[in-house]
C-alpha cells in the first residue's frame, strides 16, 4: 500500500511540475534576458502573476514530492518525474490550445512504456531512514561541484540550446540532491516531530539546495528552448536521484540479466524523450520570436 501511495504521489508531483515548469516559462520571456546569471531575475518575475501561479504549482509539488519519498524510496519516486517531459508537453497542448501531433502521443507512449519496463525490471527495494553524515559529506560535495562546473560551463556559452541544456544539468543535479535531503527531512519529521525537523540540517540544507534549483531553473528557461532544458533536467534529475539512492540510502536493484530489460527501458525512454523533442509542436514552447520565425519559414 505505501509503495502504492508513493507512486501516486509522484505522479501528483511529476504533473504539478509540469503545470509549473510551462507557467515559469511563459513568465521567463517576458522579462528582459541577459548575458550572465541574473540576480534581479527573481524580483522582475514576483512582479508576473503567471509566474506567482507556477511557484504555488511548485509548492503543490514538493508537498506531493515529500508525501512520495516518506512512503517510498528514492530510486522509484524520482524516475518517475520521468513524466514531467510528456506532462509539460500535453499541458503546453492545452494552454496553447493545440493539438499535440501523433507522433508526439506516441512518444509519450514510448517514454511511459520505457519506464514502466526499466522499474519493473529493476524492482528497486529498500526505505533507510537515516543516512549517517560521513555519506553526506563526499555526496553533497561531488554534486555540489558538478553543478558549478555546469553553471560555469553554461556562463561561457552564448544563449541557445547548448547554454540551456547546461543549465538544464545543474538543475537536475540539485533538484536530485533536494529530494534526497528532503527524504531524509521528512522521515526525521515522521519519526521525532516538528521540533526534531527544524533543528535538523538537512531541512535547511534541502531549503537551500532548492532555491539553488529554482534559480538554475529560471535561467536555463531564458537560456534557450524548453526542449533543450527540459530533456536534461528530466533525465538528469532520475539518473541522479538513483545513484543517490543507491549510495546514500542503500536502495537495491536487480543485476544481472535483469540489466538487460532496464538498459532496454532506459532505451526507450531515451528515444521517446528524444522524438519529444524534435516534434513540429515543441515550435510553441520557445521564445515567441522563434515561433514567429519557425512560422514564416513555414
Amino acid at each position: 500500500m505505501e509503495i502504492t501511495l508513493s507512486i501516486v504521489f509522484a505522479l501528483c508531483a511529476a504533473l504539478s511540475n509540469a503545470v509549473a515548469t510551462v507557467l515559469q516559462r511563459k513568465a521567463a520571456l517576458t522579462v528582459p534576458s541577459s548575458q550572465g546569471l541574473r540576480a534581479g531575475l527573481m524580483l522582475d518575475l514576483l512582479r508576473r502573476p503567471i509566474w506567482l501561479a507556477g511557484i504555488l504549482a511548485v509548492i503543490a509539488a514538493a508537498v506531493c514530492q515529500a508525501l512520495a519519498l516518506v512512503t517510498g524510496p528514492l530510486t522509484i519516486v524520482q524516475p518517475l518525474f520521468v513524466l514531467e517531459l510528456p506532462f509539460t508537453l500535453i499541458v503546453a497542448s492545452l494552454l496553447m490550445q493545440r493539438r499535440l501531433p501523433g507522433t508526439g502521443w506516441l512518444a509519450v507512449a514510448v517514454v511511459v512504456a520505457g519506464l514502466a519496463v526499466a522499474l519493473a525490471a529493476a524492482a528497486p527495494t529498500g526505505n533507510r531512514t537515516h543516512v549517517p553524515l560521513d555519506r553526506w559529506i563526499p555526496a553533497l560535495a561531488v554534486c555540489m561541484g558538478l553543478v558549478f562546473a555546469l553553471a560555469l560551463a553554461a556562463l561561457r556559452r552564448p544563449e541557445g540550446r547548448a547554454r540551456a541544456a547546461c543549465l538544464g544539468a545543474a538543475t537536475a543535479i540539485s533538484y536530485a540532491v533536494t529530494a534526497a535531503l528532503l527524504k531524509s527531512a521528512t522521515h526525521i519529521l515522521d519519526d521525532r516531530g516538528l521540533a526534531a525537523f527544524f533543528s535538523a540540517w538537512q531541512t535547511y540544507a534541502f531549503a537551500a539546495t532548492g532555491v539553488c534549483a529554482l534559480f538554475l531553473l529560471e535561467n536555463a528557461m531564458q537560456a534557450g528552448p524548453l526542449v533543450a532544458s527540459q530533456p536534461a533536467l528530466t533525465l538528469g534529475d532520475a539518473l541522479v536521484s538513483l545513484a543517490l539512492g543507491i549510495i546514500l540510502y542503500e536502495e537495491t536493484i536487480r543485476s544481472g540479466w535483469w540489466l538487460l530489460p532496464q538498459l532496454l527501458g532506459v532505451a526507450l525512454i531515451a528515444a521517446g524523450v528524444l522524438a519529444l523533442s524534435r516534434i513540429p509542436f515543441t515550435q510553441a514552447v520557445v521564445a515567441p520570436e522563434e515561433e514567429r520565425e519557425a512560422e514564416k519559414r513555414e
